[in-house]
């Protein structure tokens, strides 16, 4: 197994309490995975969040770190908890009470990509399972707590941003009819995730820049947002969905002809998100 799980793109500077991740956008595709699925090069890819990392890439330029996966999420899902084991992949895991997206075969390790295509043919072994979590889960989660930790001594707070992209199949079904589909979802745990005049901000900037937002429906935040997310010891963690129709592609996973256009239109609000967290952050916003 490779042993490089993550990337970090520091700022010259860190000037900003505000960390950006993406934990989704991994594209290294180990050949022994590829060759032991039952799923083609293309078809593995259907669950990336694809060029999401070069959406966000601009961070470091506004002070922020920004945190990569290399991992793909089909390998690894980094956005579960260690211990989402799915008893129907992995041998010797049994069913602790019910857990939806164990069920649904997206645990810590995927049974499944999208639209339910099995990854394997039978089960793996809890030595290969706890394998991956230590090669690339750990040493993931253990380089974001630093990050968080580091924002925290030097700011008194730390903002995380945790980047994802969703399947525009998705914000459709769950939109109402007569309600205009989101193009980007805020997810705070409904307000258990990050202190709701952060979110507010956060909100504004996207509705400046154009954008179609709603919060928390489809998508309120996974193990990451409810994890990091402690805004009484001042902490946040806020996930940000963005429909992937936008900026590419979804049947043949290549970016739109205008993805430049659409990732310089998503760079100020990312400036905006990092002055969020800048010292004099609050004293800018009352002049």
């Amino acid at each position: 197994m490779q042993t490089t799980a993550y990337r970090i793109f520091e700022p010259q500077t860190v000037q900003t309490s505000v960390v950006f991740a993406s934990p989704h956008s991994g594209c290294d595709y180990p050949e022994w995975f590829i060759r032991r699925s039952l799923l083609n090069a293309h078809t593995i890819r259907s669950s990336e969040d694809a060029y999401v990392d070069q959406l966000f890439a601009d961070a470091p330029k506004f002070g922020a770190p920004f945190l990569v996966a290399r991992a793909p999420r089909a390998l690894l899902d980094l956005n579960r908890a260690a211990e989402e084991l799915d008893p129907a992949l992995i041998q010797g895991v049994r069913k602790v009470g019910h857990n939806p997206r164990v069920a649904s075969g997206l645990g810590v390790i995927p049974r499944v990509v999208a639209n339910g295509r099995a990854i394997y043919h039978g089960k793996m072994t809890r030595d290969e399972a706890d394998a991956r979590i230590d090669t690339y889960w750990r040493p993931y989660h253990s380089a974001l707590k630093g990050l968080l930790d580091n924002a925290r001594h030097s700011f008194g707070e730390a903002i995380l941003i945790d980047c994802h992209s969703m399947p525009r199949e998705a914000v459709e079904s769950a939109t109402r009819r007569g309600v205009q589909r989101p193009e980007i979802v805020l997810g705070d745990r409904f307000g258990a995730a990050a202190d709701v005049e952060l979110v507010d901000q956060i909100e504004a900037a996207f509705l400046k820049a154009g954008f179609v937002v709603s919060r928390n429906t489809p998508f309120a935040g996974a193990y990451v947002t409810q994890h990091y997310g402690r805004p009484l010891k001042a902490q946040h963690a806020i996930q940000i969905e963005i429909d992937r129709s936008l900026y590419m592609d979804e049947a043949t996973i290549q970016p739109h002809a205008d993805f430049d256009s659409f990732r310089a239109r998503l760079a100020e609000v990312v400036a905006q998100i990092a002055r969020l967290g800048q010292p004099d952050a609050n004293s800018l916003a009352a002049e």
